[in-house]
């Protein structure tokens, strides 16, 4: 994923943050978001997940989604 998402971040810039996160090292994290499968991928607004899905997600396809919950 760390390609997919530097690719991600040229094209969207300042538009959102993207934080990645190692669940093997938060796992409260994984389990207050109930993460079962990795990759996933999350999109939060305000405070609140909006968008989810697990597994490996193209950057344009990542874009896209991005700028549909803007």
């Amino acid at each position: 994923m760390n390609p997919i998402l530097e690719d991600l971040k040229k094209r969207i810039g300042e538009t959102a943050t993207i934080v990645k996160i190692d669940v093997d090292k938060n796992p409260q994290i994984s389990q207050l978001n109930q993460i079962q499968g990795v990759p996933t991928l999350m999109i939060f607004k305000n405070g609140k997940a909006i968008w989810r899905q697990s597994g490996v997600v193209p950057a344009n396809q990542l874009e896209a989604i991005i700028k549909s919950h803007m």
